[in-house]
Order: C-alpha cells, then sequence, then structure tokens
C-alpha cells in the first residue's frame, strides 16, 4: 500500500504563516516516503472543513511553490473543478508545472460542485449535465494539446482554433479522474483515466469496483491499467494496530494508495505528517 497526503486546512491566521507551513508540511510527506501530496482546488474553504472566510491558497500557484521546493514527490490537485479554468488554460497551467516540477505531475479532474465560490466570484455553473459535458471535452482538449496535434478542436462547449502546447508536458500527466457516480463518472473513468479517486464508504466500494469493471469491459479496457485511490481519514495513531487492519480492508479490495492528512484543526500539520511518517508508516507497509 502506497499513502499521500492531502493538505485542505490553510490554518486561520497570520497570512505570512501559511508558505512556510504548506512548504514544512509538503516536505515532510517527501521525507517520510509518501507518493503524494494534493491539494483542494478552491478559492474558498469547504464549508465542511471550516468557514468559507478562512485562508485558502489558490491551488496551481501552490503547487507551482511546492515544485521548486520538493524533488521526488507527485503534485497534484484532488481534484480541480471543470469550471474553474477553460481548458485550453488548464491544459497550459499542467504543462507549465509538469514542466518545473521536473515530470512530478498528475491531473486530477471533477465535475466541481461548490456553488458557493462559483457564484460569489462569478463563475458559471451549469447543470450538472453540462458539467459532465464540459469534463469530457476538457480531457479531450487537454490529451490533444499534449500530442502533436495542435490543429483545431470543435465540441459542444468549446472550440479551439489551435491546439499548441510549447513547451510540451516532460511526460504526459497521468489522468485522475474523482468521484462514484456510476452512470457518467465512472464510465469517464474507464474510457480515460489513469488513475480513479474514491472517497466512498469502504462498505460501498466493492459494488463501485464491479460497475468499473463493467464500463471498462464494454470500452475494451483493462482493469489492471487503472490506479486504485481512495481518501481514509481515520486517525493514525489512536490505535495503530486498528489502523493497519483498516489499510488492509482497503489493500484487500485493490486500493493502491490512500489519502491521508492532518485533520480539519491541526495547529501543526508538519509535525502530524512527521508523526504519520516515524510511527504509522513503517508498521502499515511492513
Amino acid at each position: 500500500m502506497k499513502f499521500g497526503v492531502h493538505y485542505i486546512d490553510f490554518l486561520p491566521g497570520a497570512p505570512e504563516r501559511l508558505a512556510p507551513t504548506l512548504a514544512a508540511t509538503a516536505k515532510a510527506a517527501e521525507d517520510a516516503g509518501v507518493e503524494m501530496f494534493t491539494l483542494a482546488d478552491h478559492f474558498f474553504q469547504m464549508e465542511g472543513i471550516g468557514r468559507a472566510e478562512d485562508p485558502f491558497l489558490e491551488g496551481y500557484t501552490s503547487l507551482g511553490y511546492l515544485a521548486g521546493l520538493t524533488e521526488r514527490i507527485t503534485l497534484t490537485m484532488l481534484v480541480t473543478g471543470v469550471t474553474y479554468r477553460h481548458p485550453g488554460v488548464l491544459a497550459k497551467t499542467m504543462t507549465t508545472l509538469d514542466v518545473l516540477a521536473g515530470g512530478r505531475t498528475m491531473l486530477g479532474l471533477g465535475a466541481a460542485w461548490y456553488d458557493r465560490e462559483h457564484h460569489a466570484l462569478g463563475i458559471p455553473y451549469p447543470p450538472l449535465r453540462e458539467r459532465f459535458e464540459m469534463l469530457e471535452e476538457t480531457l479531450q482538449i487537454c490529451l490533444q494539446m499534449w500530442s502533436p496535434d495542435d490543429g483545431p478542436y470543435e465540441g459542444k462547449h468549446y472550440r479551439l482554433a489551435e491546439t499548441i502546447c510549447q513547451p510540451q508536458p516532460l511526460r504526459r500527466p497521468p489522468i485522475l479522474l474523482g468521484g462514484a457516480g456510476e452512470k457518467k463518472t465512472l464510465r469517464m473513468v474507464a474510457r480515460y483515466a489513469d488513475v480513479w479517486n474514491s472517497t466512498t464508504p469502504i462498505e460501498e466500494l466493492p459494488h463501485k469496483l464491479d460497475v468499473l469493471r463493467r464500463h471498462c469491459d464494454e470500452a475494451g479496457r483493462d482493469f489492471d491499467e487503472i490506479m486504485l485511490t481512495a481518501g481514509h481519514f481515520a486517525d493514525p495513531f489512536d490505535n495503530v494496530d486498528d489502523y493497519r487492519r483498516q489499510v488492509d480492508r482497503y489493500a484487500g479490495l485493490g486500493i493502491d494508495l490512500l489519502n491521508v492528512g492532518p485533520f480539519p484543526g491541526t495547529p501543526d500539520p508538519e509535525g502530524w505528517v512527521r508523526r504519520f511518517g516515524d510511527e504509522v508508516l513503517p508498521r502499515v507497509t511492513a
């Protein structure tokens, strides 16, 4: 089992604390040997985590900052809302991040959901059906821009006269799709994704995996080509043996990587990650 650290709580307080705390936490994750460091792509803090008025740094600026401070760890959004950036601009932004990070990126995408920040900032928030159409077209545009084809793209929602993207990524960023919708999301995972990320409760995961397998069969895709990741935010320190058993359950379902992270309100996220690396990782990966 591999692990990633998901960082979502930019601690309220003095703005000058935000950059050093973020940097120290990412470095701690790299030192611990985890595979990924991920941020949520939002402009307001999520209301399930804190207040919308709490600090929240823009994601791609933050990942670019971390690209210069880390050397090995994969940097990605978990996940980018498809509505936030025009797909041509998103592909260029991702390419820049990949080049600056030395090929250590992944494109995480989802259909977007946080309506408050859309309405507040004047970002169009179309119905869910249209957002899924936009998501598929965005995937197609990014793949075209990361290919030798720099010609036009004609879709229902997006029309690009040229798809020039220079420089190209050092490697084509793997595509991660988040969500568990059985009719649309998992179908797109089967068709486009290198990685699937789920926040589905573990009791429901076997069914979701079966649905994904069926979509892979229909698409002529090898299910085993898709890396399976899941969020697991239980307290790892309360009972490490019990935590290891929980990790084993995910591994038994074929999950390749678990996203963990400091709980909202953790005053020392760097310390949390270092403790996880010292006390928990050696026992759950033995």
